[in-house]
C-alpha cells in the first residue's frame, strides 16, 4: 500500500512520515514538500495527506479528484493537514476523508490512520471486482456492481450501468468467460448482472431499473436453475 504526504514544511512532512512508520512500518510511504511534486509522480497512493494553504491545496485535490475520475483509477483516501479551520467545508467537496488541524495531535493521529488504513483495504477488495474495458484510448475500470446487463451490437459490445453507457470492443464468449457466475448469458445478445434482475419471464427479464431485456426460450430452464444456484449460494435477489 502506498501512502504520499505532502506539505511544504519538511519539518511537518517528516512527523507525518514517522508516525505512519511507528504504525505500520510495511507502509510504503512518499513525500512531497509541493503540489507540483505530487501531481508529477506516476504512482498511485491508497491514502494521501495534503496540507491545505489557501487555494492552491484545494486545487490540487480537484486535480487528483478529477484525474482519477477520467482514468477509471481508485480514488485516493484524502486526509487535509492544515492549520485553517475556514477550509474544512470545502474539504468535503472533494470527499475529503478527514481533517486534521496542526499542530497535529498524535493520539488523534493514530486513530485517523487506523480507519483510513480499513477503509483503503475495503475499497481495494472492492476493487477487485471490475471489469477492465478500452473506451477509444483509455482504459477504464467499471465495478461488476454497476453494470446491468452487457449487449452485444455487430462489432461492438455495450456495457450497460447503473447510470452510463460504455461501447468497445469484444466478443461475448471473452466477456462470458471473463465475468463467472455473477453473469448469465440469457440471450446471444445479452449478458445479465443475476443481481440486477427484478422479474423474469419465458422469453423476457426484467431489471430494476424497469428495463427488459431477451431472454432465449431454450435458455429459460437453464436460467431458472441457474439462478436458482444464485440465490442458494447468498447472491442478491430483487425478485
Amino acid at each position: 500500500m502506498n501512502i504520499a504526504v505532502c506539505d511544504n514544511d519538511k519539518n511537518i512532512c517528516e512527523d507525518i512520515v514517522n508516525l505512519i512508520r511507528k504504525q505500520n512500518p510495511a507502509i510504503k510511504i512518499f513525500s512531497f514538500t509541493s503540489g507540483d511534486e505530487l501531481l508529477k509522480c506516476k504512482e498511485e497512493f491508497a491514502i494521501i495527506f495534503l496540507d491545505i494553504k489557501g487555494i492552491s491545496g484545494m486545487n490540487i485535490a480537484r486535480i487528483l479528484r478529477f484525474r482519477q475520475e477520467i482514468q477509471g483509477s481508485m480514488k485516493s483516501i484524502l486526509i487535509f493537514v492544515t492549520g485553517y479551520r475556514e477550509y474544512m467545508e470545502e474539504a468535503f467537496d472533494v470527499h475529503a476523508f478527514h481533517y486534521l488541524l496542526k499542530p497535529i495531535d498524535t493520539k488523534k493521529f493514530v486513530k485517523v490512520l487506523e480507519c483510513a488504513l480499513k477503509e483503503a483495504e475495503a475499497i481495494e477488495n472492492e476493487a477487485e471486482n471490475y471489469l477492465l474495458i478500452k473506451v477509444i484510448d483509455t482504459n477504464k475500470k467499471i465495478p461488476l456492481k454497476d453494470i446491468l446487463f452487457i449487449e452485444s451490437q455487430n462489432k461492438k459490445v455495450v456495457i450497460h450501468t447503473s447510470d452510463k453507457i460504455y461501447e468497445t470492443y469484444g466478443k461475448m464468449d471473452a466477456f462470458e468467460i471473463a465475468l463467472g457466475d455473477l453473469f448469465y448469458r440469457c440471450h446471444r445478445c445479452y449478458l445479465v448482472n443475476l443481481e440486477k434482475i427484478s422479474a423474469y419471464q419465458s422469453d423476457t427479464i426484467h431489471l430494476i431499473n424497469d428495463e427488459k431485456i431477451l431472454l432465449a426460450r431454450k435458455k429459460y430452464s437453464d436460467f431458472v436453475k441457474t439462478y436458482l444456484r444464485y440465490a442458494i449460494r447468498g447472491g442478491i435477489v430483487n425478485v
